[in-house]
């Protein structure tokens, strides 16, 4: 079967780059900077020397501005995960003091979920809700700490509508508010989530309050998303690391979707400034990469994140890896990556690790574009779209249908999509792909113009790189 749209026309792979020869450019770069000759040499003889090269590279030469470039110090906070493994630290040796203690395990479920936020590790979710149902066996009323975590837990699941259930038990109404954005966000119920959101400005005036804020501006389609993103910037705080740097990265993103690449990629680099090796920075910055071109770029930003370690991020990074690898022409190790992406997202469905990753599923079938695999990737979409109707479920499902010869139907699920007032430009191209389809020319090229006006840069090397990003849609 002929590959989808949105991985054709595969390119000769790039020239490998040469370690040695690039090592030496880097070096002479360093002394003509004024970096000492001892202190090069330890920056080339470290594994991580094109990242750390990066790195100082954006110090040195970014055009940033504040609020967009971080202005705090950053020595006492480098390693989030460091600070909340003493935390976990800390509240473990008072549950060791006081076992039947129930707010000291809220508390420690609490820090787990910061913990599985930080790094992205599955198993880190599912020790937060372990330990949040044994705070709540000890202590079953006024613990609305371990039922917030509760509550995070399921949205990590997908499971939105527990989630929605359980603020009913929660007493924080910042937590309430914050709960009902980003759930009501997922499933498509803007409505409910712009109030929820607003609520949470007008109580809180914080960096948390002000993104979620742009978020959902930002799926609504409207531009004072920018305003909500500027403003999360000028109130954040001195040690809030993971908030600020995924601040900047969704902001990236806002910038991506609109054709603004230097900016988006000046702000992924601070990102990473703020927290290096940060995952949701690395895969914007590798989809960044592949859209310019640059494939042994984006397979290096991949392997930055692969430690080894499962994280709710290796799917879409195997997924990444393919694309790649199908556009330099390897059919063989493309296959095999989505092989390894497939049975971790079939994985994902079985036992306490259910983190419910149909839509992903689905979209990796479609990518890799086998006749057999389409009517289940239609079978995923159905199923999901009873849970959630946010503009990107019904794009992949417009698209599982089209790919089916039903594009009658693919063009009600993308005019759903559409009517959420978004402005991404892959849905707008899908848009514009159907409606081609069924011969309707003057609706086609409306929609090719929604694209220009969204993106002025989308192109063809813009549609090999959609569905890799992580936030604000594909």
């Amino acid at each position: 079967m002929e590959q989808t749209r949105e991985h054709h026309h595969f390119s000769k792979s790039e020239q490998p780059q040469q370690p040695q020869a690039d090592s030496q450019r880097w070096l002479w770069i360093l002394l003509l900077v004024g970096l000492p000759l001892t202190s090069a040499t330890v920056w080339l003889t470290q594994s991580d020397l094109p990242a750390r090269f990066e790195r100082f590279q954006h110090q040195a030469f970014s055009t940033l501005k504040p609020p967009y470039r971080y202005s705090y110090d950053l020595s006492d906070y480098r390693n989030p995960a460091s600070l909340r493994e003493r935390e976990i630290g800390f509240y473990q040796d008072k549950i060791r003091k006081n076992p039947q203690g129930g707010l000291d395990r809220a508390y420690l479920a609490s820090t787990y979920l910061g913990m599985a936020r930080t790094t992205g590790e599955g198993s880190w979710y599912l020790l937060a809700e372990q330990t949040a149902k044994e705070s709540l066996a000890r202590l079953s009323v006024d613990n609305p700490s371990a039922i917030s975590t509760l509550a995070r837990v399921a949205e990590a699941r997908h499971d939105f509508a527990v989630a929605l259930r359980l603020t009913q038990q929660i007493t924080d109404e910042r937590d309430v508010l914050s709960i009902k954005t980003t759930s009501n966000l997922a499933t498509g119920n803007l409505s409910e989530a712009s109030q929820a959101a607003d609520q949470l400005v007008d109580l809180s005036l914080n960096t948390h309050a002000f993104l979620l804020q742009a978020l959902v501006r930002n799926a609504q389609g409207k531009e004072q998303a920018l305003e909500s993103f500027n403003y999360a910037l000028e109130v954040e705080e001195a040690g809030e690391i993971s908030t600020s740097a995924r601040v900047r990265t969704l902001l990236g993103r806002f910038y991506y979707e609109r054709g603004q690449l230097k900016m988006a990629r000046d702000l992924y680099e601070e990102a990473l400034t703020i927290l290096p090796e940060y995952p949701l920075a690395l895969i914007n910055l590798a989809q960044l990469e592949i859209r310019q071109g640059r494939y042994e770029a984006a397979l290096r930003r991949y392997d930055q994140i692969s430690s080894g370690v499962p994280t709710v991020y290796n799917p879409l990074i195997l997924r990444g890896k393919a694309r790649v690898r199908g556009l330099q022409g390897d059919r063989q190790a493309a296959a095999t990556l989505w092989a390894q992406s497939e049975t971790l997202l079939r994985q994902s469905f079985v036992g306490a690790g259910d983190f419910g990753h149909r839509r992903d599923l689905a979209r990796l079938l479609l990518e890799r574009g086998r006749a057999e695999d389409l009517p289940e990737a239609v079978s995923l979409m159905r199923a999901e779209i009873k849970n959630r109707r946010d503009a990107e479920t019904l794009d992949i499902y417009a698209w599982a249908l089209m790919q089916t010869g039903q594009p009658l139907q693919a063009q009600t699920a993308i005019q759903k999509a559409i009517a959420s007032g978004t402005r991404n430009p892959g849905i707008l191209d899908r848009a514009r792909e159907i409606e081609q389809a069924l011969g309707n020319s003057p609706k086609a090229n409306e929609y090719r113009q929604q694209v220009i006006k969204s993106d002025p840069q989308f192109n063809e090397q813009a549609r090999q790189a959609i569905g890799l990003n992580a936030g604000l849609g594909g």
